[in-house]
């Protein structure tokens, strides 16, 4: 520990954004990084404490607390206060394979958990991460560093979101030859097309893929397996398989007029708008845009905010975001301390952005829809909405929401972009690879395993545990690389 009073002599200063008017006039990302001087006094701020909960990645008050991957925060931490970033770069990359996606998109479960944050200000985990790790480019020692000796075995992974990606670095710095097949045109997966550019600029991404081809991963696009390819080819060609293609089945909102012309799961608005930034700066014109409607985002995750920051990046008219349970506090309650995960009110970029441009929180609470409203062609031009009230179950206990008699009343919509989560994995992959699943359609494994009923088939991430966090997809992508090694060669020394 460098400075002992870190903590009490620097005040926490995070990565300033550039303002809402300038930020929405592109797709970039917005924030200015501090300098590497002001950045040593945010790693001078870390405490260094007895039980580092930031790192401890565990089950607190039935939330998680901590960072999953087990990042080595105290270390690199005080390791860029000292100077050390090179040394910082080598122990951040020990548990993560990209922080230069976890710092730019993960929540940061480590700082909710920092010790300086139970009374005052947590530790700028996140943007220390992405110093480090945006240095070691700059510096040129996050360069490729291809395995010595090649163990002949052979290994497909089909999907190349984060876990894909995590599985497959990690097998091939092992040695294993891997090919990582992704139905896109694009690699990256849920990164690529599911994050906007502002959060995550997809040279980002195209930079670790290259490294990775240096390094050996072989990447084939376009091509969708269970579909265009076989099963059976890739089982015959490969003496392992590990299927990482996310939980890409969105959740619907069934109602009447859903049939509508202008509604769309916000997934398919998302990528229209990255694919159409990539291929022509939006020019040809080819994606959903919300540019002069009146727009209705339904949910209220990460991914509802998403829509609501694209929205205004178009040139939305309005823009509502829906949310089914009541509005969180703004602060912690007594029975959520710390370190528990916060369950507090966040206000995140999108909403940040259209609060400034239209002048008001773009969020309503308690509040669903209760009927689609089309013209006489069969476009969307309204929704019947109704309030919610919570009650609770009699017999399981669990707050339900319940409409309220008399509530309802209408409002002019064009765009509606469904952001209501995920309800699991895709059946033409599990149903072509044969392999079982659960009640939520994840891919069944047993306990504390990624090996799948299938012989030679292993499964990771999403399409494992459900929708989740990018983190928490890396993590999954290393643990299975670890079985699926120790499988191969009797041990593993992942």
């Amino acid at each position: 520990m460098g400075k002992p009073t870190g903590f009490m002599d620097y005040k926490r200063e995070d990565a300033p954004a550039l303002s809402v008017k300038e930020r929405i006039k592109n797709f970039d990302e917005f924030h200015d990084p501090l300098s590497k001087e002001e950045q040593a006094q945010q790693g001078a701020r870390c405490m260094e404490c007895g039980v580092p909960f930031c790192q401890s990645g565990m089950m607190i008050g039935g939330m998680f607390s901590g960072c999953p991957l087990n990042n080595l925060i105290p270390e690199w931490n005080d390791l860029i206060f000292k100077g050390a970033w090179e040394q910082a770069y080598r122990r951040l990359r020990i548990t993560n394979n990209f922080p230069e996606f976890t710092s730019r998109v993960c929540p940061a479960l480590c700082e909710r958990a920092c010790t300086c944050g139970a009374n005052g200000d947590a530790v700028t985990v996140r943007n220390n991460e992405y110093s480090i790790v945006e240095n070691a480019y700059s510096e040129g020692y996050a360069a490729p560093n291809p395995p010595k000796v090649r163990t002949g075995k052979k290994i497909a992974v089909i999907g190349s979101g984060p876990s894909g990606l995590a599985a497959a670095d990690q097998l091939n710095r092992r040695g294993h030859s891997v090919t990582v097949f992704e139905r896109s045109d694009r690699v990256g997966g849920l990164l690529m097309y599911g994050i906007p550019n502002m959060k995550l600029e997809k040279s980002v991404i195209e930079r670790r893929v290259e490294i990775m081809k240096e390094e050996g991963v072989e990447f084939v696009t376009n091509a969708n397996v269970g579909k265009d390819i076989e099963p059976a080819e890739i089982l015959k060609d490969f003496d392992r398989v590990i299927l990482t293609c996310g939980a890409s089945n969105p959740r619907d909102i069934n109602v009447k007029g859903r049939d509508a012309n202008g509604i769309y799961f916000a997934v398919d608005f998302l990528k229209s708008t990255t694919k159409s930034l990539l291929d022509s700066d939006l020019q040809e014109g080819t994606y959903i845009s919300a540019k002069d409607k009146n727009v209705m985002v339904i949910g209220g995750g990460d991914t509802g905010n998403d829509c609501v920051g694209t929205s205004v990046r178009h040139g939305a008219k309005s823009v509502l975001q829906l949310e089914m349970m009541p509005k969180l506090p703004d602060e912690r309650t007594e029975n959520n301390p710390w370190p528990q995960w916060p369950m507090v009110c966040k206000t995140d970029y999108g909403q940040e952005e259209a609060i400034e441009v239209f002048g008001s929180d773009p969020r309503v609470y308690q509040t669903t829809v209760k009927e689609f409203l089309k013209d006489e062609n069969g476009n969307l031009k309204g929704a019947v909405l109704v309030k919610l009230s919570p009650e609770k179950d009699k017999k399981t206990g669990r707050t339900i929401m319940k409409e309220i008699d008399g509530s309802e009343y209408t409002i002019d919509v064009e765009l509606v972009l469904i952001a209501a989560g995920f309800l699991g994995s895709e059946s033409y992959v599990t149903n072509a690879f044969g392999v079982e699943t659960d009640g939520r359609t994840n891919v069944a494994t047993e306990k504390n395993s990624y090996r799948t009923n299938v012989e030679n088939v292993f499964t990771a991430g999403d399409m494992h545990r459900g929708q989740s966090l990018v983190v928490w997809a890396i993590r999954e992508g290393r643990d299975c690389a670890r079985e699926v090694d120790e499988s191969l060669m009797g041990y593993t020394n992942l």
